[in-house]
């Protein structure tokens, strides 16, 4: 549908559907816009979330309920369709397909100690006027730097494959971390990380604090750029997100740098050899990213 031109064109929609084999019926559809009411009640719990992401369905529907009569089905819905779930441990977290491929979480009791050791994938809602859209961010653990960003208005899959393929494309990280969602259990998006050799790692179902870089990172996108600008449109929102996340890498001072930017930590430090740490702490097989001077063979996992 996106190769067709509905103004400006010299062919009609009909010559372009024939051209196309496309259904001349689908041209002419038109997807209803969400209610005033959807938008303000996914925006509210988008605030709460954010303030909050320890909160899960129970507690977000007793926040609403003191400005508006609604029940918790109504909320867990509207968190499905917004891509959320409060990170305490509970029974509905990170919904995935159960025929996709599930990897062990790497991380804990690891820190990040030099660029592109770790990196962490997420998916968030961002708001807009009258809708929203959705953010997908690949962050690096250690310098706060956002590698690669992709906004979209729904939730399928080539928008988060982008993001992945432009961060793939500048460096490739030790560990990529995410949840269990299905995006990130999916076999196109497995497929791009095992082909770079990435050590895969995703949050364990009990683990509050797993993504938390990635939390905090959507708190200060929320705060200091989505909340303070009205976005009328996705163009609004690509634009501001693009200057913000400029902002961001190489203007922001970020006090856990000691008040560097990400970019300066980023792009100014070397990544150490530190087999020994590293087979203390994974639980899998060591593959350090293509072109670093380390050599090692393979690291035994811990029994």
């Amino acid at each position: 549908m996106t190769l067709v031109e509905r103004a400006a064109s010299g062919l009609p929609l009909t010559t372009q559907a024939e051209l196309l084999s496309l259904n001349r019926s689908g041209l002419y559809y038109r997807p209803v816009p969400p209610s005033a009411e959807e938008v303000a009640i996914k925006h509210r719990i988008d605030e709460i979330y954010t303030q909050y992401p320890f909160y899960g369905s129970r507690r977000i529907t007793a926040v609403l309920r003191r400005d508006m009569p609604i029940n918790r089905k109504a909320v867990q819905r509207h968190m499905r369709e917004m891509g959320i779930a409060g990170i305490c441990p509970g029974p509905n977290l990170s919904k995935r397909n159960q025929e996709h491929a599930v990897y062990p979480y790497l991380l804990r009791h690891v820190t990040s100690r030099y660029p592109n050791h770790v990196w962490g994938i997420d998916i968030t809602y961002v708001r807009l006027r009258g809708s929203w859209m959705y953010l997908v961010a690949i962050l690096d653990w250690f310098s706060r730097y956002v590698v690669s960003w992709e906004l979209d208005q729904t939730l399928e899959m080539p928008f988060v494959l982008s993001a992945v393929d432009r961060a793939l494309a500048q460096a490739t990280p030790l560990i990529w971390n995410s949840d269990q969602g299905s995006h990130f259990t999916s076999p196109q998006y497995l497929e791009r990380l095992l082909a770079a050799n990435v050590q895969i790692s995703m949050d364990g179902k009990q683990r509050a604090l797993d993504n938390i870089f990635t939390e905090r990172l959507w708190r200060t996108v929320k705060y200091e750029e989505v909340y303070l600008h009205d976005y009328a449109n996705p163009k609004e929102a690509r634009h501001g997100l693009a200057r913000y996340f400029e902002f961001y890498n190489f203007e922001r001072p970020h006090q856990a740098l000691d008040y560097q930017t990400p970019a300066q930590v980023y792009f100014g430090k070397e990544a150490p050899c530190i087999p020994i740490l590293l087979r203390q702490e994974l639980s899998s097989p060591v593959l350090y990213p293509e072109g670093s001077q380390c050599i090692l063979n393979m690291v035994s996992p811990v029994s």
